[in-house]
């Protein structure tokens, strides 16, 4: 099954390559400010893709799907669409776990302070996660900012460790766009766009195994 794995279009979804794929994977920021209309439009373009599954989560710039009623974000989400938040989905014996929490920074969307107030949403992530998507990085893992700090979440790299997902995929960090091999996992910073918020990077292809 091959996947296709994108994260960070804040709006750009419409400009974007994509290659040919079974299951096309979004790790959140969809949008730019967060606003009904950005959500909807990217629902509109994620939901006519031709991939037989779809999955996206949330970012810290998608205030909407932070703050709305559940139902009525249930209700924005096409048919054919998985919308991941602290949950999870099962495709063809597959199991996928989806969370767009991330370290508290300027009060953005599904901040969380570090220590326990994060270490609650990492511990719903079930020990027998196939593919973990996570809007922000593990710490030390493709988390490099442009000032050469590490800013990824410890307490998720902990989390990661103990459960060894196969697959782990993220943004956030547009800088640390690439792919990373630890232990039993392969890591993937899919951020398409670079520090600028300019369109630089390719979507990334997984051959699950």
């Amino acid at each position: 099954m091959k996947f296709v794995v994108i994260s960070d279009t804040h709006g750009q979804h419409r400009s974007l390559k994509l290659p040919k794929g079974d299951v096309i994977i979004h790790a959140g920021d969809i949008s730019k400010s967060g606003h009904p209309v950005e959500i909807e439009d990217f629902l509109d373009w994620f939901s006519k893709l031709k991939f037989k599954y779809k999955i996206f989560i949330a970012g810290n710039h998608d205030f909407f799907l932070e703050h709305a009623h559940p139902r009525v974000i249930e209700q924005m989400i096409p048919k054919g669409v998985i919308y991941l938040n602290d949950s999870g989905a099962e495709i063809n014996g597959i199991k996928f776990w989806g969370s767009p929490i991330t370290p508290w920074f300027h009060n953005w969307a599904f901040n969380r302070e570090r220590g326990e107030e994060i270490k609650k949403h990492w511990e719903l992530i079930p020990d027998d996660t196939d593919v973990l998507i996570t809007h922000g990085p593990p710490m030390g893992i493709l988390d490099e900012n442009s000032c050469s700090q590490c800013v990824g979440c410890m307490d998720l790299l902990v989390k990661v460790n103990q459960v060894k997902p196969k697959y782990h995929f993220f943004g956030h960090i547009h800088e640390g766009y690439g792919q990373d091999t630890k232990d039993e996992t392969i890591y993937l910073n899919a951020s398409v766009l670079n520090d600028r918020y300019q369109l630089a990077h390719e979507p990334m292809v997984i051959n699950f195994k």
